[in-house]
């Protein structure tokens, strides 16, 4: 059998999306895998992607919430990116089917207004370069049996990533207090969770300023007109056929999404 490398974990973790079957840990079987290496491969599916004719339209944040970080042992959210083939227009249904084991969550999104490069990018910073602020769905779906992962794994699986949904209800930043801006999160009309901006590093503009400078390492930087999912408000909740999930926030209006 060939050996790990970057390559095979790509292959591997690429079928598993297009086949909708999921897997044990990569980390499982080549244990070498570390964060450097996981990041390597995830830019080799991005790279696959856009290859087959994706386009890359921003990035999202992961494990951005204390609690998850303490869970896995780091100290920073990780970083994944965004194509086109991701957007699930609003008012589209989720076609569960077409994924593994989806689950959703929901997002304080950014539009950027203007390129955003590390090293040293601060909150305020990151914020300047932001254009409008919208309510967001995202759709994770794991391809590893019952979503569980060591950190390179899951960072080569591109955090997660399968689909996400933006709102309607476009605000400019410097008119909103984010780190108050209050979500809830209802199933089939029934409220689940809550939980405010302060969620996402305190504020979702340190969410930002980190991604920034994250991709600054790897010589990447955030460009205008790019989408930036800032990391999920509160946990993510399993949805099946029939699930109606729609997040309601104090500002920036409400986002249903409707499963089938």
């Amino acid at each position: 059998m060939t050996e790990w490398g970057v390559a095979r974990a790509a292959s591997v973790l690429a079928a598993a999306e297009a086949q909708r079957i999921d897997r044990g840990p990569i980390t499982a079987e080549w244990p070498e895998l570390d964060l450097e290496t996981a990041y390597q491969v995830q830019d080799e599916i991005l790279c696959r992607k856009v290859e087959s004719g994706e386009h890359i339209v921003g990035v999202k944040l992961g494990l951005t919430s204390r609690a998850k970080q303490q869970r896995m042992g780091i100290d920073s959210p990780l970083t994944a990116w965004l194509t086109d083939r991701m957007v699930l227009p609003a008012g589209a249904p989720l076609v569960v089917g077409q994924l593994i084991h989806p689950r959703v969550e929901p997002e304080i999104v950014f539009v950027l207004g203007e390129r955003l490069a590390g090293p040293g990018v601060t909150a305020a910073r990151a914020m300047e370069a932001v254009s409008h602020v919208y309510g967001g769905l995202e759709i994770i779906d794991s391809r590893f049996t019952d979503f569980k992962f060591t950190l390179p794994d899951v960072v080569a699986d591109n955090a997660s990533s399968a689909l996400f949904v933006v709102g309607g209800v476009a605000r400019k930043p410097e008119d909103l207090d984010l780190a108050l801006e209050a979500c809830l999160l209802a199933v089939d009309g029934e409220v689940v969770d809550s939980a405010t901006g302060a969620a996402v590093q305190g504020h979702p503009g340190e969410a930002l300023a980190l991604a920034a400078n994250a991709l600054a390492k790897r010589r990447q930087a955030l460009e205008p007109g790019w989408v930036v999912l800032t990391g999920g408000l509160t946990d993510a909740v399993f949805v099946e056929p029939g699930s109606r999930v729609s997040a309601d926030f104090s500002t920036l209006g409400s986002v249903t999404l409707r499963c089938e």
